[in-house]
Order: structure tokens, then sequence, then C-alpha cells
């Protein structure tokens, strides 16, 4: 099934349906600008929100979406994939962000040089540091019960690092634990990204073939249904769909993409 030359069949530009689009290119549904005015509202105060979702829901994209409308001279974003390593292991990776160099392994002295750091960078650069953890819901339980810590300054007075965590829908459950209240005490905002409906679908493949240098819709009703039920309204799995359906429309010299071409799609991905 798999035919390199349904790009030239269709007459698209590039590859359709990719994660490499810009933020520019990235469709601006109600979901996507509701997590941005939460982003700008946690940051603004300084405090933790929540995006939340189900796998390819979009939660990095939203993320990303938000961040770089953050104007470089004025912030300064660490961006993370959490692990489900100890807390030491997230020190590393913060360390490794703010390019301190330490080969000590103290834990103590970890945190201390990541909020120097960090204070620096507020108090004399004038930059403010946001930290965005995705993956979020990959983290330990005890990761949990102690990543408040890196958000206290001056004897907690201080709201110098605002925090971003994007997980899973578990990550909720992993905050209801007694011992992530400290953390959860922090929570302003919460999002939480679901699959999109039958329009929101219709709309997103439009703009996605758009991107590819398509202005016709490629896909008839019964595909985009085909590929909204298969997808379950969740946007990573839809590409997969709607790509792989247009190599099998073009196998069988099809102008137009139908159901048949989505079920053949769907039997290659998981």
């Amino acid at each position: 099934m798999i035919n390199h030359n349904y790009r030239s069949f269709f007459g698209l530009k590039k590859e359709p349906f990719g994660l490499d689009i810009s933020c520019k290119e990235i469709l601006k549904t109600a979901e996507l600008i509701d997590v941005k005015d939460r982003f700008d509202y946690v940051i603004r105060i300084g405090a933790i929100g929540l995006v939340t979702g189900e796998v390819g829901s979009g939660k990095s994209t939203a993320i990303r979406y938000a961040a770089e409308h953050l104007h470089p001279s004025e912030y300064k974003s660490l961006y993370m994939t959490a692990s489900s390593g100890a807390i030491m292991e997230f020190y590393r990776q913060l360390v490794n962000e703010l390019d301190i160099h330490i080969k000590s392994n103290s834990k103590a002295l970890m945190l201390r040089l990541i909020k120097k750091e960090i204070t620096q960078l507020v108090c004399e650069k004038k930059i403010k540091v946001v930290l965005l953890v995705d993956e979020a819901s990959l983290l330990r339980l005890e990761v949990f019960a102690e990543l408040h810590t890196i958000c206290q300054f001056e004897k907690d007075s201080k709201p110098y690092l605002p925090m971003i965590l994007a997980g899973q829908n578990n990550l909720i459950d992993k905050l209801s634990y007694r011992s992530s209240a400290p953390l959860a005490s922090r929570i302003v905002a919460r999002s939480h990204l679901q699959g999109t409906d039958l329009a929101g679908m219709q709309d997103y493949l439009k703009h996605h073939l758009s991107i590819a240098g398509i202005k016709q819709n490629l896909f008839d009703q019964n595909a985009i249904t085909a590929i909204h039920q298969g997808s379950g309204g969740l946007f990573r799995k839809a590409n997969h769909l709607a790509r792989g359906a247009l190599i099998a429309a073009a196998a069988n010299q099809a102008a137009m993409v139908n159901a048949d071409h989505v079920r053949l799609a769907s039997t290659e991905i998981f």
C-alpha cells in the first residue's frame, strides 16, 4: 500500500499532516486559545498550571503554541520531557536546560544552583523564567512530593518560577495523593484537551491540506466520518489515518478519498 508518489498524484507541495508545522500554521481552535489564556494567567502570577488529555490530543502542540508567543527578550522557557526517574534525574535535566555546569551529584547543591541561576535571570537580567514539563504523568509520586521546593524563593514569597505540567489524565490522579498536596496547592488553572467533534475534524483536515498546498477538499464526507470515528477525534491518530488514506486513494487512482481508503489505512496503524 505504501506509495511515495501520492504527493505528486494529488499535487501536494509537502508531506501532509506532519508534526513539523510552524507555530503560525497551527489550527487556532477554541481549545488551543483556552490553553494559551490559562498559560498566560499562570505565568503572570507565577503559579502552576495543568494541561491534560489523552495521547495525541494536542497537549505538546498547545504548549508550543502558547510558549512561542512569549517574547524571547523577556522570557526564558525551560522545556523538559519528564521521565520516570528519581528527583535527581529531574534536577539534572533542569541543570542542563539552564546550562549550569556541575560535576557534583549532591541534590542540595543542584537545587541551590538552580535557584541561584533562576534568581539571577529574574532579578539581575530581568528575564522571566517559565518551566514547561511535558509527559508529567510519567513522574514518580516521590517527585511530585518534592517538586514544589524548586518554586520556593525568598521564604516562598517570590513567584520566580511558574510551571506548566502537561500529561495524560492520570496526572490528575497523582496530584490527588496527600504527598502531592504542596505541589497541587499551587495549581491555579487547568485545561483538558479532548477529541474534536466531526465539524472540528472536517476543519482540521481542510486546514492541513491547505498547508500542503491543496485548496479543494480531498476527503468525501464518509471518509471524514471514518477518520473522526477511527481516531476518536484525536489529532495525532487522525494525521496517520488521513495520510494513509491519501496513499491508498492514490494507489487506486482515485481523485477523492473515501471511507474504504480510510479503512485500509487503519490496518497499518495502532
